[in-house]
């Protein structure tokens, strides 16, 4: 067995099948070997199709649109949408000094976002660049 073993879960019989004829005898060889292991169970995250569609999408943002006059790369345009998405959704926002003095935001990490969640990040996204006169080419 490799480090790690995922297995996505989407109806009762696959996940049965799953359990018992993959996840099982995986952790059975290994606790036979005296390994202890952890089993998560958690919601899906984000698609691969999502994620190319939204760092797609702040490159665009980073050609076309300025803020507060200036332009930005695709990853600060990343924290100011997080962040306002955050805001948005009365999630809130988080500022901390930082280490040298500086204010950072503590921002949801696009990683851990549900597919729901991701999906509502983009549509916070286009929102704005369809206010903004961004064009997006998807």
């Amino acid at each position: 067995m490799s480090e790690k073993l995922s297995v996505r879960l989407w109806e009762p019989r696959q996940a049965f099948l799953a359990l018992t004829e993959k996840i099982y005898p995986a952790a059975k060889e290994q606790m036979m070997l005296g390994r202890r292991l952890i089993v998560d169970l958690r919601q899906e995250t984000r698609s691969d199709d999502q994620n190319r569609k939204l760092h797609a999408t702040f490159g665009e943002v980073a050609q076309q649109a300025e803020w507060m006059g200036k332009k930005l790369a695709p990853e600060q345009w990343k924290v100011l949408f997080v962040s306002g998405h955050s805001v948005a959704t009365k999630q809130g926002a988080e500022m901390v000094p930082g280490l040298e003095g500086e204010f950072v935001n503590i921002r949801e990490s696009t990683a851990h976002m549900s597919k729901a969640r991701l999906s509502s990040l983009l549509e916070y996204v286009m929102a704005w660049c369809a206010e903004n006169d961004v064009e997006l080419s998807h």
